[in-house]
C-alpha cells in the first residue's frame, strides 16, 4: 500500500467522544471538532448536556456533522442508551474516544488520607467510566468490521504520585489489556498521554504561578504548556487508517516532560 495524506481522513466515520462539552476551552472539544474536521459524524458527549450541545452547534456552524447526547459513563444504562443514539442516528460507531474524567475538580489530599468513597468515585469516573463505554460500543464496531479506541490517560501516570495518577496509569492497564483482546477483531486500542495544557481545566489545576508549572520549567524539555488543538494530530493518527497498525501503545504529547525510550 502506497501511503496517502488521505490516510488521515475520516470521511464516513462515526466518532463518540466522552467529556467533550466541558469547560469552554477543552481537550474533548478540541478532539471533537478535529474529528468533525477531517470529516467523521462526531457524537458529542458530557455528563453537561448544555456544554455538549454547544461544542454541537459550533460543529454544525463549521459544515460538520454531529450530535450532543447527555451521558454518566459511570452509569452501564446511560453509556447503553447513548450507544443506541448513535447508532439510531448515524448508523453504528467506529470510533471511541474515552476523555471523560474528573481532574480539576480533584483535591490534591494525600492517598493515606483519601476517604474511600472519594477514591471510589475517581475510579468510577476515570477507570469504570472507559470500561462502560467500551462494553456498549464494541459490539456497534464490531458491526462494522473493526474499530479504534483511544483512552485519554496522563502524563501524570509517569510515573503516578497522585491518586488523579492512579486513575490514569489503570487506565493504560485497561489500554494494552483491550488491545491484546480485541486486536484480532481489527479493534485498535491506544492511549494519549497530554502534558500540561491551557485548557481551561488545566489552568484551574496548575495555574501559571504554581509550584508545579515552576518545576515544569526546569524539567521539560519544550514549552511547558500546549494548546488542546496541539493534541488532535495525535488523535486523527490514532484514529484514522493511517495508524492502523498502532496499537497498546501510549503517545506521549507533552514537550518532552515525560521521556521514555
Amino acid at each position: 500500500m502506497t501511503f496517502s495524506t488521505e490516510q488521515f481522513r475520516l470521511d464516513n466515520k462515526v466518532a463518540v467522544v466522552t467529556g467533550a462539552g466541558g469547560r469552554g476551552n477543552s481537550i474533548g472539544g478540541a478532539y471533537a471538532k478535529g474529528l468533525a474536521a477531517a470529516g467523521a459524524k462526531v457524537v458529542v458527549a458530557d455528563l453537561n448536556a448544555e456544554g455538549a450541545a454547544a461544542v454541537c452547534a459550533e460543529i454544525k456552524a463549521a459544515g460538520g456533522e454531529a450530535i450532543s447526547v447527555g451521558v454518566d459513563i459511570t452509569q452501564p444504562e446511560s453509556v447503553q442508551a447513548m450507544a443506541a443514539v448513535a447508532e439510531q442516528s448515524f448508523g453504528g460507531v467506529d470510533i471511541l474516544v474515552n476523555n471523560a474524567a474528573l481532574m480539576a475538580e480533584l483535591k490534591s489530599e494525600q492517598a493515606v488520607d483519601l476517604d474511600i468513597d472519594q477514591w471510589n468515585k475517581i475510579m468510577a469516573v476515570n477507570v469504570t467510566g472507559a470500561l462502560n463505554c467500551v462494553q456498549a460500543l464494541v459490539p456497534l464496531m464490531r458491526k462494522r468490521g473493526g474499530g479504534k479506541i483511544i483512552n485519554q490517560t496522563s502524563g501524570g501516570a509517569f510515573p503516578a504520585i497522585s491518586v488523579y495518577g492512579v486513575s490514569k496509569l489503570a487506565l493504560v492497564g485497561l489500554t494494552t489489556t483491550l488491545a491484546r483482546q480485541l486486536g484480532r477483531e481489527n479493534i485498535n486500542v491506544n492511549a494519549i498521554a497530554p502534558g500540561n495544557t491551557t485548557s481551561d481545566a488545566g489552568k484551574l489545576l496548575t495555574p501559571d504561578d504554581s509550584p508545579f508549572i515552576k518545576f515544569l520549567e526546569a524539567s521539560v524539555a519544550m514549552r511547558v504548556r500546549g494548546a488542546p488543538d496541539e493534541l488532535v494530530g495525535s488523535l486523527l493518527l490514532l484514529c484514522s487508517q493511517a495508524g492502523d497498525w498502532i496499537t497498546g501503545q501510549v503517545l506521549h504529547v507533552d514537550g518532552g516532560w515525560v521521556l521514555r525510550p
